[in-house]
């Protein structure tokens, strides 16, 4: 049975994730609840998915990440979350497929050379799944969502300032801009994982932190949900990997 860890930003998201699960289950251990159930795909089979949320942050998404890689070996991770949104030509709610991920504040040049890359090879961004993107688009195609596969920006600090975003444009070229997605694609990709990063836009990176806190965003877990429960309906088994 094909098993597809889902990360997600908000206790809500997670919980109707899980409603939308048979035998459901929660283990709680290293500060999360993790969900754990089954779901019908389309083809007539079943998948296993495990869901949590991860925390804010580069280092709580990574150690959620290798978390449930290590506990629960899964065969794809999905991180769903919202961003700040970079490009002019998205809106509010729009959605970023994180065709590429790259770090606002790490040099790559060192950290690049571990895994996947090499002293030869030095890796400079990250890449979610073709096969969990073309998934993505599909079931945003038919929720009828906006959407594009981008680059998002992912760093531990929390962009709000005009100042701030042009760095982040002229350091990345991003379309998004958040503080998770590198870190989960950086995990997977030390796992040998197929990833997918997945960012609706919640704002165009201009609202102060203590603002943002009290946006109301239950209708975007709604959409993340269904999106994310949509994507795995979709899902195909994946061919082996190594264990």
């Amino acid at each position: 049975m094909t098993t597809i860890a889902i990360i997600g930003a908000m206790d809500e998201e997670v919980a109707l994730i899980a409603k939308a699960l048979d035998d459901v289950t929660h283990v709680e251990q290293a500060s999360l609840d993790v969900v754990h159930g089954t779901l019908a795909t389309d083809d007539g089979g079943r998948a296993a998915v495990v869901a949590t949320v991860g925390g804010m942050g580069l280092v709580n998404a990574a150690a959620t990440t290798q978390y449930l890689i290590d506990r629960c070996s899964p065969d794809a991770v999905i991180f769903s979350g919202i961003a700040g949104n970079l490009n002019k030509a998205l809106h509010v709610n729009d959605v970023v497929l994180g065709g590429t991920l790259r770090y606002l504040d790490t040099d790559m040049r060192l950290v690049g050379q571990w895994k996947p890359g090499t002293p030869e090879r030095q890796v400079e961004e990250f890449h979610s799944d073709p096969r969990l993107l073309d998934a993505a688009s599909a079931v945003l195609d038919g929720m009828g969502v906006t959407h594009v596969v981008g680059t998002i920006a992912s760093g531990n600090y929390f962009v709000d300032a005009p100042e701030q975003v042009a760095r982040v444009i002229e350091a990345t070229g991003a379309d998004a801009v958040e503080m998770e997605g590198a870190a989960v694609a950086h995990v997977a990709a030390r796992n040998d994982v197929p990833a997918l990063v997945i960012r609706a836009l919640s704002d165009n990176a201009d609202t102060d932190y203590e603002v943002f806190r009290e946006f109301d965003i239950s209708e975007y877990a709604d959409t993340a949900a269904r999106l994310a429960v949509g994507i795995v309906r979709r899902l195909r088994p994946p061919a082996a990997r190594p264990r």
